[in-house]
């Protein structure tokens, strides 16, 4: 089975099975604080494409976009259905729908936005846009407490860049040289045993 197909498949699935639920989600970042259900941002997808990305909103609504674009540590932008649903991972649930269009994959180096793309060496940056961008991928496990480790930085975004994006670049290009079906699977099943432990 070609990864697009499985891709196809999964997230048709996923949103069918997941609708309830993603209602439910909905109604409740509707009514915890105003403004859109969804938090869409551009990021860089395939050979360098913008496109964006469908989140659950996990913040206060900010529609002149100020702030950094990481999170840091207990940010006092995120509402109170917002920490739940990062610390279960459900605000990326959405992301089926990108998965569904073809704009993402289930697995693949996490989407990153223009800012910190800036940022790739030129080599990682052509193998690790080769591919969609994922839901999931290697660097989503090992990283699942990135904003616990920027927030002990004295310069957090300095240190996403200097610091977490090198490693999570090795990681994306490791992927990308080892890439199959069943890798995806592996690291699926990976992260769904990260989210029940954690």
């Amino acid at each position: 089975m070609s990864k697009r197909l499985f891709d196809l498949l999964m997230s048709s699935l996923g949103l069918l099975a997941l609708g309830p639920l993603l209602i439910l989600i909905a109604l409740a970042v509707k009514l915890d604080s105003p403004g859109p259900v969804f938090f869409r941002q551009e990021r860089v997808g395939r050979f360098g494409v913008p496109f964006r990305i469908h989140k659950f909103r996990t913040m206060r609504h900010d529609p002149a976009g100020s702030g950094l674009q990481i999170t840091v540590g207990a940010d006092r932008r995120i509402t109170r259905v917002g920490q739940f649903l990062r610390a279960s991972k459900l605000d990326e649930l959405p992301q089926l729908i990108d998965v569904w269009q073809g704009t993402m994959s289930l697995v693949g180096p996490r989407p990153e936005v223009p800012r910190y793309v800036a940022h790739y060496p030129a080599a990682l940056r052509d193998k690790v846009l080769s591919v969609r961008p994922g839901i999931t991928d290697i660097a989503s496990i090992e990283y699942r407490d990135e904003s616990t480790v920027l927030a002990r930085a004295a310069d957090p975004e300095r240190a996403y860049i200097d610091e977490v994006l090198p490693h999570k670049l090795a990681l994306a290009a490791s992927y990308v040289d080892q890439a199959s079906v069943w890798l995806d699977v592996r690291l699926i099943l990976r992260t769904l045993w990260a989210i029940v432990r954690s």
